[in-house]
C-alpha cells in the first residue's frame, strides 16, 4: 500500500441525515472547494457528477421532511416546570 492511500482522507457515501456531511457540503458551496473536508464524498454507479448526486439527495430530504405525513412528524414537546 502506498504512503498517499495511508494518509488520504478516507471514502464515504453522502448521507443528507448526517449533519457533518450537510455541513461539508455548504462549505463546498461557499468556497468551491473540498479542502477543508475531511472525507471524499463518493459517486454511485446510476449518478453522473458528485455535485449533482448530492444535491438531488438533499432535495429528496428536505421534501420528504417537509410533506412526511403528520403521523410520522416529530413532535417536541416543551417540558412544563412544576414547582
Amino acid at each position: 500500500m502506498s504512503r498517499l492511500a495511508l494518509h488520504s482522507r478516507p471514502f464515504v457515501v453522502f448521507d443528507p441525515a448526517n449533519k457533518d456531511h450537510r455541513k461539508w457540503f455548504a462549505e463546498f458551496n461557499r468556497s468551491a472547494r473540498w479542502g477543508s473536508c475531511p472525507v471524499r464524498f463518493v459517486v454511485e454507479d446510476d449518478n453522473g457528477d458528485l455535485v449533482t448526486m448530492i444535491q438531488r439527495r438533499l432535495i429528496q430530504y428536505y421534501v420528504s421532511r417537509e410533506f412526511a405525513p403528520a403521523a410520522v412528524k416529530s413532535v417536541v414537546k416543551k417540558q412544563h416546570k412544576f414547582g
